[in-house]
């Protein structure tokens, strides 16, 4: 299967900043840098390595480790760098710098001067986190030897809060690199990938949250339950794999930060049931939920209407990761002792009520992407909810957030696979939004639903509908 579907604009935009590099560049000063940020799993690396594989040119391509340790981190760049493809790859035959400033000086006089040649630092944020020296001693060499070679520099990193302040004002590298950001493959990309209608193209997409090592490994035309009812018996299929090694890379097991995850993966929401779920006082769950909101892997999110709202609720951002933590990670030890149909079975029990919940936020993503099906002037998409859950409204249009000036519609999501959207969810609908503080009489109404509907009145989206945002 080609893992590459959905990476062409990626490889453009490298292929760009190759092409900006041979160009030259003003005053003798040719080099480029780029910061490439993305969630784990997500292709990145991979998707380096397809374009120096294409371009042919010599390169360097070093992963730093998750070992605490600078000087582990010099030796294996000297490693790398030795059996690199670089010119003078030889320089660090027998070389043991002190420090990153002598191990980058021998990559300046290693590279090419008369063609151009890439540089990879994969997982940067390791390097940074061991040595908070590095930022400076990169931005150093970077101007003063660097910029002045045909190289093209690419750092590349899963913590996305860090990669982001990377090029950020203040820091040392502010402004001297290009930014690019790696998204998951989107559900047109698995539907082109797995041969599969619309609907069947979001249910794989939440169980793989578009990672392409476990769309790789997903039958052609299977659905989830097919695909599923096979995997679940492999311990080391990349669906079982994946959750386990994101977390591990982030955060140690017994952190606290796992255990408010684990809470809200298991469907906890508010910050109380997490609280209860978790065991944790409330200083120390306020910096778990911190730390896992920075770091993008949980958001916070709050009612979009027209008044100010404290009333937040707790999500896992990455669709993956949120099935993993349902039914995977908790589960392991049935399918490394061959009881897998425990776990699928599990998944069967629970799968449509999960789904309904879970299928919401990429319902709105994929309404973003449609801003001539919305009504009124919609900038804005989210949920409404009290804390009592009535009403608990799907979909809320506004001209902005977090507080709305004008509500633009109202919107109900029926996602099963045989009962339509009907006369009775209608008259809730219509109810809900006479609750809505914000909205009238004649904001207008929305429904997206997987089955159709039975009843005449609000515009309905479906599956289709819906992939069509990504073409």
């Amino acid at each position: 299967m080609d893992g590459f579907v959905g990476r062409q604009t990626e490889l453009a935009a490298l292929d760009r900043m190759l092409a900006r590099v041979a160009a030259g560049g003003r005053a003798g000063r040719p080099g480029r840098a780029l910061l490439v940020r993305g969630r784990r799993r997500v292709g990145k690396s991979r998707l380096v390595e397809e374009f120096v594989e294409r371009s042919g040119l010599p390169h360097l391509y070093f992963t730093a480790s998750a070992l605490t340790s600078s000087s582990a981190d010099v030796q294996m760049f000297v490693e790398a760098g030795r059996t690199s493809s670089l010119p003078g790859a030889d320089l660090f035959a027998g070389q043991s710098p002190q420090g990153w400033d002598a191990a980058l000086n021998l990559l300046a006089r290693a590279l090419p001067t008369d063609r151009p040649s890439v540089v990879i630092l994969d997982e940067m944020p390791y390097l940074i986190e061991n040595d908070h020296g590095f930022e400076g001693t990169l931005q150093k060499l970077f101007d003063r030897e660097l910029a002045r070679l045909p190289v093209l520099l690419i750092g590349i990193g899963s913590d996305l809060a860090m990669m982001e302040a990377l090029n950020g004002y203040g820091r040392p590298f502010h402004q001297r690199a290009t930014e690019m950001v790696v998204l998951p493959l989107n559900p047109r990309n698995v539907a082109d990938m797995l041969a599969l209608p619309a609907a069947g193209a979001f249910d794989a997409y939440l169980v793989s949250g578009g990672l392409p090592l476990i769309l790789d490994e997903w039958p052609r035309g299977a659905s989830v339950s097919e695909y599923l009812s096979e995997i679940v018996a492999d311990p080391t299929s990349a669906l079982l794999v994946s959750g386990e090694r994101a977390l591990a890379a982030e955060f140690p097991p017994e952190s606290q930060a796992r255990r408010v995850l684990a809470a809200i993966g298991a469907g906890e929401r508010t910050y109380s049931m997490v609280s209860r779920a978790s065991g944790l006082p409330q200083a120390s769950l306020s910096r778990a939920l911190e730390l896992l909101i920075t770091k993008r892997v949980v958001q916070a999110q709050t009612p979009l209407y027209t008044r100010p709202s404290l009333d937040s609720r707790y999500t896992v951002a990455d669709p993956h990761l949120r099935f993993w933590l349902a039914f995977l990670g908790p589960y392991l030890h049935e399918i490394e002792r061959g009881r897998g149909d425990l776990t699928l079975a599990r998944i069967t029990t629970s799968w449509t009520a999960w789904r309904g919940r879970a299928i919401e936020g990429v319902i709105r993503e994929a309404l973003r992407r449609l801003p001539e099906r919305l009504p009124g002037d919609t900038r804005e998409i989210g949920g409404y909810w009290t804390r009592s859950n009535d009403p608990e409204i799907d979909l809320v249009g506004a001209d902005r957030e977090p507080i709305a000036k004008t509500i633009t519609f109202v919107g109900s999501i029926k996602w099963q696979e045989t009962r339509p959207f009907d006369s009775h969810d209608l008259g809730r609908l219509l109810r809900h939004r006479d609750q809505l503080p914000g909205a009238e009489a004649e904001t207008p109404l929305l429904v997206v639903s997987r089955t159709g509907s039975d009843v005449d009145g609000p515009p309905v989206l479906g599956p289709d509908d819906l992939l069509a945002a990504y073409q």
